[in-house]
């Protein structure tokens, strides 16, 4: 493995692969029943209880789009202490991913509003977009105890 690599899962999001850093990657599975939470923002599908635990789920499609995503999996990642599960079109395999397959964003997309996605590049002739996982979600949404929320 080449020191400027690194090793990513890559899924499809609204038509767009996408790469998510394996270290930050617990686990993909079906999607599980998701409860609406009143209030969340638009991207929060809402809670599934994921091994016994109530955990967020955000539509990776809305968050990256705008629109909304026909979610087959949910990735389950870390972000700092907490765990949030990502509804993502579908998860195409674990891929080696060399440094210089990424550049940074092109200035006219820097400031898109979204500081999730860290780098764009080809893969396999295709557009990808290198996310990085501490911060899909916006500062403040996993503050926000989406459990009170439920119990209002």
């Amino acid at each position: 493995m080449d020191s400027r690599s690194s090793r990513s899962l890559i899924c499809r999001v609204g038509g767009t692969l996408c790469s998510l850093p394996i270290d930050s990657t617990v686990e993909t599975f079906r999607p599980l029943p998701t409860e609406a939470i009143a209030g969340a923002p638009v991207f929060v599908l809402g809670l599934s209880i994921v091994r016994g635990e109530p955990m967020p789920v955000v539509d990776l499609t809305r968050l990256i789009t705008g629109l909304p995503g026909r979610p087959s999996r949910f990735v389950v990642i870390k972000t700092g202490t907490r765990r949030v599960a990502l509804a993502v079109d579908a998860v195409v395999g674990v891929r080696e991913i060399a440094a210089r397959q990424a550049a940074g964003l092109p200035p006219l997309i820097e400031d898109a509003g979204t500081s999730a996605i860290a780098a764009v590049g080809a893969l396999d002739r295709e557009l990808f977009l290198v996310l990085q996982a501490a911060r899909l979600v916006p500062e403040g949404v996993l503050d926000a105890d989406l459990g009170q929320r439920r119990a209002s």
